[in-house]
């Protein structure tokens, strides 16, 4: 058993819930406002903390007011100071989220220092890849730094997780690096050009991404569950039934639970499983980091652990 490094970003999210999202060129009155830290990599390292993994994160944060809230709230909450590179230069990442009444989110991101994280970083703090088994990044960061972290891990001889949030093109050179790969569904479709809204759409997908080079895909189908698939098998896993009030870092959730598992030697699907109860508990309170369910949350859902 080896610990998790997560190579991402950091953020404050600043989030007003109203009764709908708006329109293009409209206002919608009558929010409610709340400020918390956010940011998928810092999400999905402290996910994985919770859910029971040491952990490590590599992110780079501004020294301004937000900067300096968000590394102390990181360091506090039992993430290593080590690899929380200060930025002298530029200001920390923000979020703006508006959240309707259903849960479901707009966000704008001005990522600030984030885009500053460099392969050079990487280089500086390879030395966390020793002692860890799982490796994880995102895209909220520069896309040749989540190279370079792949092309270190798969040197370092770690398990490579690579969730494809935002959505944005990759070169082929990154899909042999990963050994899972885990878009949502408009991720999935924006990757392969196939529009993902079923199992079946989503097989199709499995399988181009396969060709590929990953190792295994496993594709998020929001209420249908997730379709995982390899080179063996195809297998729809159902999702939990919960009542969500937020969606916000649901994905975050279920990629550091799933990091975590596979650090314990889960196997895949076993693995899958316990994020999606992960993913599922996140929906059920507002929040990004708020939401983020611990360990005997996640057995609870299951019903067992792994």
């Amino acid at each position: 058993m080896g610990a998790v490094l997560v190579l991402g970003s950091a953020n404050t999210d600043l989030t007003v819930r109203a009764e709908r999202l708006p329109r293009p060129q409209e206002t919608v009155t009558n929010g409610e406002f709340s400020s918390s830290f956010g940011g998928k990599g810092a999400n999905q390292a402290l996910a994985a903390l919770r859910a029971g993994a040491q952990t490590r994160l590599i992110a780079r944060i501004g020294r301004d007011a937000f900067g300096e809230r968000l590394a102390e709230h990181l360091a506090t909450s039992g993430l290593p100071r080590e690899g929380l590179i200060r930025d002298e230069t530029a200001p920390a990442g923000v979020a703006l989220i508006g959240v309707d009444r259903e849960g479901t989110n707009q966000i704008l991101v001005a990522p600030g220092s984030n885009k500053r994280l460099s392969p050079r970083d990487l280089h500086r703090f390879k030395h966390l890849l020793s002692g860890c088994s799982v490796f994880l990044s995102q895209l909220e960061i520069p896309l040749e730094t989540v190279q370079s972290g792949l092309e270190a891990a798969r040197q370092a001889g770690l398990f490579t997780v690579l969730d494809t949030a935002p959505s944005r093109e990759l070169p082929q050179a990154i899909y042999p690096l990963l050994d899972l790969i885990t878009p949502n569904e408009r991720e999935a479709t924006d990757l392969t050009g196939i529009r993902v809204d079923s199992p079946e759409s989503a097989r199709e997908t499995g399988r181009i991404l396969l060709r590929r080079g990953c190792g295994a895909a496993l594709i998020t189908l929001g209420g249908q569950g997730a379709l995982f698939a390899d080179r063996d098998r195809e297998v729809l896993i159902p999702p939990y039934s919960v009542r969500a009030v937020d969606t916000v870092a649901a994905g975050d959730a279920y990629n550091g639970a799933l990091a975590a598992a596979l650090s314990e030697g889960a196997s895949l699907l076993d693995a899958a499983r316990f994020a999606a109860a992960a993913g599922a508990l996140s929906t059920t309170r507002s929040g990004a980091q708020d939401s983020l369910p611990d360990r005997e949350e996640i057995d609870a859902l299951t019903g067992s652990s792994f």
